[in-house]
């Protein structure tokens, strides 16, 4: 079967989980081509690529959401109507995609079926966690960002049929874990400078910073500032006191696997993060709206407490897989 893998490549949470389902896929003797478009991903899959696209990406800002600006000054709708012709979606058997708009989009003008797998199919379930401020716009362009003709989704928790638990990969499932003596932290709609400002006023604990906006290692008194690096993130989260991120799905979903403390602040105006945070608010996990000095106690109160969330995430992806052949044949 004839089979195309379209993955986003805007953050690194579609990509980490790529680098577990290609395989499989390779393993289900597919005929497989790769698809990526997007432009703020940190990390690369070990996998020959067939269309390397730009795609249309939301570009991270430094004061807690999306630069809206430097977004609309990235998307070039005659680019991103171009590479959507150029896309030979007839040629496929399969479209597997993971909220990737430009193979979406073809698929859709020429009337072929795709299958998405990805978080944000979950989200958009009426069965799943919606914060209380609603947000319509931002429904909107989840809605029509990346169509598809069938939804597997994946989520924090299977709140219907055909939403599964996270994907975690194997990385995640074989390290070490242990309790160190630093927090881990993956903020990358925050500039360092802010972060540093906040998290030094938490006097007394070792901060590991992994940043989107720096390329250089340096140390500023409690905090440790460093690019984001694959391994290295794995190695501080799996020997962190707890973890304080985004409300985005992959960090979080391995932190609560990892069995590690865990502090969420959604993006600011991503609609998809605001339903990530009422979901695992839902479960028990603590949220701020924002990095602010006037949250300090709240995340001082995070420190000194030491419960955690249980989560059960079986290795269920090859059967994930299995499924979504078996509903395409």
């Amino acid at each position: 079967m004839k089979t195309l893998y379209a993955i986003q490549g805007t953050g690194n949470g579609h990509l980490s989980r790529a680098r577990d389902i290609i395989p499989i896929l390779k393993k289900k003797q597919l005929d497989l081509d790769i698809l990526v478009s997007g432009t703020q991903a940190d990390i690369q899959i070990p996998h020959p690529i067939k269309f390397q696209l730009k795609g249309w990406s939301f570009i991270f800002g430094k004061k807690g959401g999306v630069d809206v600006w430097r977004t609309f000054q990235k998307t070039n709708s005659a680019r991103l109507q171009k590479e959507i012709k150029s896309i030979p979606v007839s040629d496929y058997d399969l479209i597997i995609n993971d909220f990737e708009p430009v193979s979406a989009w073809a698929s859709k003008l020429k009337q072929k079926q795709c299958v998405a797998l990805s978080h944000q199919s979950a989200v958009l379930s009426p069965n799943a966690p919606m914060p209380k401020k609603p947000d319509p716009f931002g429904k909107m362009i989840l809605q029509n960002y990346a169509p598809s003709t069938k939804r597997f989704g994946l989520h924090f928790k299977s709140y219907e049929e055909n939403i599964f638990t996270p994907i975690i990969r194997e990385e995640i499932r074989n390290v070490l874990t242990k309790e160190g003596g630093h927090y881990t932290v993956y903020l990358p709609s925050y500039s360092d400078k802010k972060i540093i400002n906040i998290l030094s006023k938490v006097k007394g604990i070792n901060w590991e910073i992994f940043s989107k906006h720096n390329h250089s290692e340096y140390v500023s008194k409690n905090i440790r500032i460093q690019p984001i690096n694959n391994e290295g993130f794995v190695q501080s989260m799996a020997t962190s006191c707890g973890i304080l991120c985004g409300a985005g799905f992959e960090t979080p979903a391995e932190a609560l696997y990892m069995k590690k403390k865990l502090l969420v602040i959604p993006m600011k105006g991503q609609f998809e993060q605001q339903c990530n945070g009422a979901a695992l608010q839902e479960m028990g996990v603590p949220l701020i709206k924002s990095l602010k000095i006037k949250h300090i106690d709240q995340l001082k109160s995070w420190v000194e407490d030491n419960s955690r969330v249980e989560v059960d995430y079986p290795n269920i992806t090859e059967s994930i897989i299995d499924q979504i052949l078996q509903e395409s044949i």
